[in-house]
């Protein structure tokens, strides 16, 4: 395999959850290769540097493309298909914001339960 489109790429080395996702990122200019945007079918080859932003919040990490996969393999070979760069001052700042936000309230996770739904329905109608 000479190259593979960078969205599958992406995907493939779990760095975005789904190949959606991974292609939304690439749309909107966030990939970028060499400091320009990549778009998701752009074709990656082995040693390009990319700037990958984090996909649940702020930072941008710096990945190498070390081998280049198609499909999605398990998680050491997918790690070992790519090297990260990423320097210790963003991820640094990461943990930091991490421990910065406020804990979820237990009560405020998804939807609510059976009964959680029963009470707020008792206290909505019969009062």
């Amino acid at each position: 395999m000479e190259t593979v489109r960078a969205d599958k790429w992406l995907w493939a080395v779990r760095l975005f959850k789904t190949r959606g996702l991974a292609a939304e990122a690439c749309a909107s200019g966030r990939v970028k290769r060499g400091g320009h945007p990549l778009k998701a079918a752009s074709p990656l080859h082995p040693g390009d540097l990319l700037e990958v932003p984090f996909p649940d919040g702020p930072g941008t990490r710096v990945v190498r493309v070390v081998e280049l996969i198609g499909e999605r393999v398990g998680a050491p070979r997918a790690q070992a298909c790519c090297a990260d760069l990423t320097p210790a001052a963003v991820l640094e700042a990461r943990t930091q914001a991490r421990r910065e936000q406020p804990p979820r309230r237990e009560g405020q996770q998804g939807r609510p339960t059976k009964h959680q739904r029963r009470t707020s329905d008792r206290q909505r109608f019969f009062e």
